[in-house]
């Protein structure tokens, strides 16, 4: 598993709080800076932890996020696959699931071309940034595009061939009533003029990050925060919607038609190890017997800086090896989040004294259930996914 982190935008979105920088500097030549950059760390990775490196295994799967990689241009998408290759990162037959994020705007800007040339570099999943259908509540979270773009990029997509799409969506704004949840639901499902749903949704309730525009916004007192009934109700009526439009809710915020489950993801909340490329960035490796989380400073002008300096990265990274403990409330918050759940066995055993009646109280009050045909696995019950923090809080 690999991840790529390229830290450009074109604007900064209200609620986030994501490592990136104005992506005017790609004009600049700051893009091209970064790609050689990234380029020699791709080529260094045997230099760091090569053990560690190893442990990951062949990576299945290869997902560039952001910040907005769609600003990129094409050439920086062949160059990236190209070193990814001469470095033997690129799995033979090709990448399980290739996923690039993409933001409308781009889309409809650069054609069914740049989407055909993202495919012909591998790439067979796209996720994209709708997050609502209303103009109001675009502009106020600082979008670039409207309502009609997304739907335009979206076609734009299918034209070119691209079948497993992801769009997000974002709920529990103050501004956002029962009845526009419901037109955006509605309007999601209906995307394609093909009448087909997309392959799968993220739904994310707004979240006030700190350092976000959003957060310096409520501590000014100039926006309130949505009421957590309403948010309750929203959630809710998301996944019965989801679910009679056929959707397998398969993490708490990711719904996807069968077979259309996202791998890179997922493997996330298995902790499968992964190498996180770019500022920014992080890792998860295997190495010596310890599980080591690794990043790479946010910090653009000194990743290039290093890369230039062609002397490894180690000036802008951080790292922190972590304890039993930590690994195990890591394993139980993020299996949790899944309908996979976990094991049953582990979860009594992996807490303080006193975890086995903790989850007995647990299945008493309804707050974990058996996983459906399994007789060994815990799992918080949809119903209850929207409180699961303090479900989880009482398990780590």
């Amino acid at each position: 598993m690999i991840y790529i982190h390229i830290p450009f935008c074109n604007s900064f979105c209200t609620y986030c709080d994501f490592y990136s920088e104005v992506a005017s500097s790609c004009r600049k030549g700051s893009a091209e800076d970064f790609v050689a950059a990234l380029e020699s760390e791709i080529t260094g990775i045997g230099a760091w932890t090569a053990d560690a490196a190893a442990a990951a295994g062949a990576p299945a799967t290869l997902y560039i996020g952001g910040g907005t990689p769609s600003v990129l241009p094409l050439s920086a998408f062949q160059r990236i696959v190209s070193s990814l290759k001469r470095n033997g990162l690129f799995p033979e037959g090709g990448w399980k699931e290739f996923t690039v994020e993409v933001n409308p705007e781009d889309i409809v800007e650069k054609g069914e071309d740049f989407v055909e040339g993202l495919m012909e570099v591998g790439v067979n999943r796209i996720s994209m940034g709708v997050q609502s259908f209303d103009d109001g509540i675009l502009r106020w979270m600082n979008r670039r595009h409207d309502a009609a773009r997304a739907v335009k990029a979206y076609s734009i997509l299918e034209n070119a061939g691209m079948e497993n799409i992801s769009i997000d969506l974002i709920s529990g704004l103050p501004q956002l009533t029962m009845d526009g949840w419901m037109a955006t639901l509605d309007r999601a499902l209906s995307i394609s003029s093909t009448g087909k749903h997309p392959a799968h949704i993220s739904s994310y309730q707004l979240s006030i990050e700190p350092g976000s525009a959003l957060a310096r916004l409520i501590a000014q007192e100039r926006i309130r925060e949505a009421d957590e009934e309403m948010c309750r109700v929203q959630y809710e009526r998301l996944c019965s919607v989801l679910a009679a439009a056929g959707y397998h809710h398969y993490e708490i915020s990711n719904f996807a038609l069968p077979g259309h489950e996202a791998v890179h993801n997922s493997a996330y909340w298995d902790k499968v190890p992964y190498i996180g490329l770019g500022p920014g960035a992080h890792s998860y490796l295997l190495g010596g017997g310890r599980k080591i989380r690794r990043w790479n400073l946010p910090d653009l002008k000194a990743y290039i800086a290093a890369g230039n300096a062609g002397q490894g990265f180690a000036a802008v990274r951080g790292q922190e090896v972590l304890s039993a403990m930590e690994d195990r409330e890591e394993r139980v918050m993020l299996a949790l989040r899944t309908d996979r759940g976990m094991s049953e066995a582990e979860l009594r055993s992996c807490g303080e004294a006193g975890q086995g009646q903790t989850v007995d109280r647990l299945l008493a009050e309804g707050a974990l259930e058996p996983v459906p045909g399994t007789a060994a696995r815990l799992r918080i019950p949809e119903s209850r996914l929207f409180v699961s923090d303090d479900i989880l809080a009482e398990l780590i």
